[in-house]
């Protein structure tokens, strides 16, 4: 249910965000690709205003909804930067659909709010977290681009519109993933041995439930993504399928289990 306390202000940004996220999404190739990236660039702007408004005008609140909004607006940065370095970059309706979604679930589902007993430490492990998620995704972007370019390349009857090389996506693609799992380790370490300083009261002690499972799972995962792109020249298919597993694996780990517990139990936190 959307909060009735939500602010005229919250829901102004958040129907303007999610209206012009839904024009490239919905009418890219009717309006042209320079109208879209420019509506596009408009709805992540939107889209940042509403973040900060949502931080700053009141108490925050997190849950699975919020961080994956906050997600999607990094991949959408990471892809405002790169489409100034490369104009052929696709995949404009598919992020500016998922930004019209993750807005959507943002405004349905708010999360809970912080705990006054959680320390200030709090928000810097979330910012590492999500920063983490947003790397991982857009990672798994540049995966989804690079499969769409090599299905291109293999279907000869289809003619092939310039774009970003395969190699160069592929490059991308492993960058994001070394950065992620240097910030996904720095998550995990912080939350395993400054746990009690981070969480305050709320700090119930290291165990292994399903949410750190998870999580260790997929650094596993991405660990022997980039092994295996290091010592046996992983890539291509191989490598975009192992991604997508690790990916998968943390977003159960977090969304997943907030997920369940704000929407399937009812639970608040």
């Amino acid at each position: 249910m959307i909060l009735a306390s939500a602010s005229p202000v919250s829901l102004l940004l958040a129907g303007a965000a999610a209206l012009a996220y839904a024009v490239p999404a919905l009418a890219s190739r009717a309006i042209g690709a320079v109208s879209a990236r420019r509506v596009l660039l408009l709805a992540w702007l939107l889209h940042g205003l509403l973040l900060g408004w949502s931080l700053l005008a009141g108490q925050p609140r997190f849950g699975f909804a919020p961080a994956l909004s906050i997600t999607v607006w990094l991949v959408l940065t990471v892809y405002a930067i790169e489409s100034q370095l490369y104009p052929r970059m696709r995949a404009r309706w598919a992020l500016a659909g998922f930004g019209a979604l993750a807005i959507v679930l943002a405004l349905a589902f708010p999360g809970a709010p912080l705990h006054v007993s959680s320390s200030p430490l709090l928000p810097l492990h979330w910012a590492l977290g999500i920063a983490a998620y947003g790397l991982f995704a857009a990672a798994v972007a540049h995966g989804w681009m690079m499969s769409r370019a090599e299905s291109d390349m293999r279907n000869a009857s289809q003619a092939i519109e310039g774009g970003v090389p395969l190699l160069t996506l592929e490059r991308l693609m492993f960058r994001f993933v070394g950065a992620g799992f240097v910030l996904l380790t720095l998550t995990m370490l912080a939350g395993m041995f400054f746990g009690e300083q981070i969480y305050g009261d709320t700090y119930v002690g290291w165990r292994w439930d399903h949410k750190r499972v998870f999580t260790l799972l997929s650094w596993l995962t991405f660990a022997a993504l980039l092994a295996g792109r290091s010592l046996f020249g992983w890539r291509g298919r191989r490598a975009v399928r192992v991604l997508y597993i690790g990916a998968a694996l943390l977003l159960l780990g977090y969304v997943g289990s907030r997920f369940v517990l704000e929407v399937l139990l009812g639970r608040p936190a």
